[in-house]
């Protein structure tokens, strides 16, 4: 088993209600797709499961540990494991493409290695591996403030992937990207998932980039769990309920309408 939650809830700082009663359990290996409306608690899932954010309530297990449970040290041992893609990564503008990547292994390295790589690339190599598999090998001297929108979330990619984690999540990893660049951003993250035994779980608000590359669906919305099915068997009705009153357009799973999103300019 990866992940297990059970009644998991959690209350922002304002009191407000993010999570409710999440029980979900996903297995090693497995590979999930979370939908819902904006603000139904999806990123605020992903940072309970990234241990970024404590449960006000329930039990979460990850990779075998209780990591609220853990000490500091073991707790930060077991992030190491877990990989996060985000929305917007975090990379300092003046920071080159290289070191962007490599970071993504700060947290398994010794503190002098660490500090050695800022000054040089320690796995120059390495990096270019993982920004070639994404269309980015050129880009491997560049600065981050010289990339688009869609590029720098390719160099989030290539960080968690170089990084080789038991567990990856990714919060809105495409959202930045044109629709034929997301989709085959999304088919190498899941074929890569796949064949390093990874288990993946990815929020995302266009259903059918969820439903065309992953074989198992979450829909949440208020904070609860929808339903839970494979993707086969996600239904119109299903779609219908889960975005009610968003003014959003879902059609069937096959054939799909595409959900409209906006996107940012094309990278």
């Amino acid at each position: 088993m990866s992940l297990r939650l059970t009644g998991v809830e959690h209350l922002h700082a304002n009191g407000q209600r993010a999570l409710a009663g999440i029980d979900l359990r996903i297995e090693a290996g497995e590979r999930v797709a979370i939908i819902g409306p904006s603000g139904a608690g999806k990123t605020t899932l992903l940072r309970v499961l990234a241990t970024a954010l404590k449960p006000s309530h329930g039990e979460i297990e990850l990779l075998g540990s209780q990591p609220w449970r853990l000490g500091g040290r073991a707790r930060q041992q077991l992030r190491a494991r877990i990989g996060l893609i985000h929305q917007a990564p975090p990379l300092p503008p003046r920071q080159r493409v290289v070191n962007a990547v490599l970071a993504g292994r700060l947290g398994q390295w010794p503190l002098w290695k660490s500090l050695a790589s800022l000054l040089y690339p320690l796995d120059i190599d390495g990096a270019r591996d993982a920004l070639r598999s994404l269309d980015l090998g050129d880009k491997l001297f560049q600065r981050c403030d010289q990339l688009s929108g869609g590029q720098l979330q390719r160099v989030g990619i290539a960080r968690a992937l170089y990084q080789q984690p038991q567990l990856l999540l990714a919060d809105e990893p495409v959202s930045a990207m044109d629709p034929v660049l997301a989709g085959h951003t999304l088919d190498l993250l899941t074929r890569e998932a796949d064949s390093r035994g990874l288990t993946l779980l990815a929020s995302l608000h266009a259903v059918d980039l969820a439903l065309a590359h992953f074989p198992r669906i979450v829909g949440i919305r208020d904070g609860r769990i929808a339903f839970d099915k494979p993707a086969a068997s996600v239904s119109p009705d299903d779609l219908q309920q889960l975005y009610a009153n968003e003014q959003l357009s879902v059609d069937a799973p096959a054939p799909v309408e595409p959900l409209h999103v906006v996107q940012i300019p094309r990278c």
